[in-house]
């Protein structure tokens, strides 16, 4: 097959070659920008053709001057050419109706109706190519904002990644695995997991109104207020008003937190969870085969002052199987503007409950991409799967 190959490969060889001789070769004659599109010898070209047309014309008529019908060309070389090339084909145009002047013009005629187009030329060239300057000046001071504000998100990106929890958790008879894709460079989602003592766990999972720099910033504001509630008392409900009171006082009114706190007790089997306006938590009863649903029991955090809530609490057993996730996932469309939805979620918690949380979490993530393939995600991703891996021991009732 090599030896196939080879001749075709050296014989187009030469022929680039050529075609890069003849661009580099004009490239000198043509602005920048100009010169890194498209066929470098059609501008010349087509300025050049003008050009001698308009000579050729202003040679033909002797009734009447038509030196100013060169402007027309030189206006057009002004926006492509070099600023050297441009002023040189003024002063060509000029010795061309010099020379294509009738002989029956005096001479100082001829010579006012020369210096009088010379001057017009050349203002007329240099306020073209002063705007093609100034707008160029423009294009690089905006593209270096750009990436300026880019490396500024990437930056902000690798930031909010340090609010997310590493790891998997210690506490016995769980297994906890979450993700959090953001729709653009940062995110309004948030999750966390922390351990309260030998075998409890808190879970938290949270989603700002809207997206990008806005939301990732009260997003980046409430992971700072739930990781310093865990140096303080676990009392849930406190926790919340807590944390509304702050959101409350740094948000504009129009911005909100929803959010689901969840404690999951190992020993006493049990789940305690408050819901503040989020998607509801999905529970595998391994038991029934069913998925119930953690529905929400009071306003999103920040919205109003004051925040009235309740804790709900759930018997858990071995094999049960908790996935709590952002509006990303069941707000997912397809190219019919058909949403993913909780039914398509619990479908696939239910087919998959006897997976890795890890796996749980992958699958799902993969059933809604699949699912919106053809549109993409329009919103920030985050899923927290829980698998419940309880020994025989029974449940510790207080």
């Amino acid at each position: 097959m090599n030896h196939l190959a080879h001749p075709v490969v050296t014989e187009s060889k030469p022929a680039g070659w050529r075609a890069l001789r003849e661009d580099a070769s004009l490239s000198p004659f043509l602005r920048k920008d100009v010169a890194s599109y498209g066929p470098t010898w059609l501008p010349l070209l087509l300025v050049l053709g003008a050009i001698a047309t308009v000579g050729y014309a202003d040679h033909r008529v002797v009734s009447i001057s038509l030196i100013y019908l060169y402007i027309f060309p030189l206006a057009v070389g002004a926006i492509f050419l070099r600023k050297e090339m441009s002023y040189g084909l003024i002063g060509l145009c000029i010795l061309f109706h010099y020379f294509d002047s009738p002989r029956h013009v005096g001479l100082g005629l001829r010579l006012f109706h020369d210096i009088s187009a010379l001057l017009c030329f050349t203002f007329v060239v240099y306020t073209i190519q002063r705007y093609i300057e100034q707008r160029e000046i423009l294009a690089r001071t905006i593209r270096r904002q750009r990436d300026d504000l880019l490396k500024d998100v990437g930056l902000a990106a690798q930031v909010q990644r340090l609010f997310l929890p590493f790891g998997k958790p210690a506490i016995a008879g769980l297994e906890i695995s979450g993700m959090m894709q953001p729709a653009r460079g940062v995110g309004g989602d948030y999750y966390d997991y922390m351990p309260i003592d030998a075998h409890t766990s808190q879970i938290v999972i949270a989603d700002v109104s809207g997206k990008g720099v806005p939301a990732a910033l009260l997003m980046s504001a409430t992971a700072a207020a739930m990781q310093l509630e865990a140096s303080q008392d676990r009392n849930m409900l406190e926790q919340v008003r807590r944390l509304n009171t702050g959101i409350h006082s740094v948000s504009d009114g129009e911005h909100y937190v929803t959010l689901l706190l969840a404690e999951i007790d190992t020993q006493k089997r049990t789940l305690r969870y408050v819901n503040c306006g989020h998607n509801p938590g999905l529970l595998f009863q391994a038991q029934t085969g069913t998925v119930t649903r953690l529905n929400s029991c009071c306003a999103p955090i920040g919205m109003f002052q004051e925040v009235l809530c309740e804790v709900t609490s759930v018997d858990l057993t071995a094999g049960d199987v908790l996935v709590f996730y952002t509006d990303g996932v069941t707000e997912a469309e397809n190219q019919l503007g058909e949403e993913f939805g909780t039914e398509r979620l619990s479908a696939v918690l239910g087919r998959n409950a006897s997976l890795s949380a890890e796996g749980l979490m992958k699958n799902i993530f993969s059933s809604t991409a699949d699912f919106c393939r053809e549109v993409g995600f329009n919103d920030d991703v985050t899923i927290l799967a829980v698998k419940c891996n309880f020994d025989g021991s029974p449940a510790i009732k207080p």
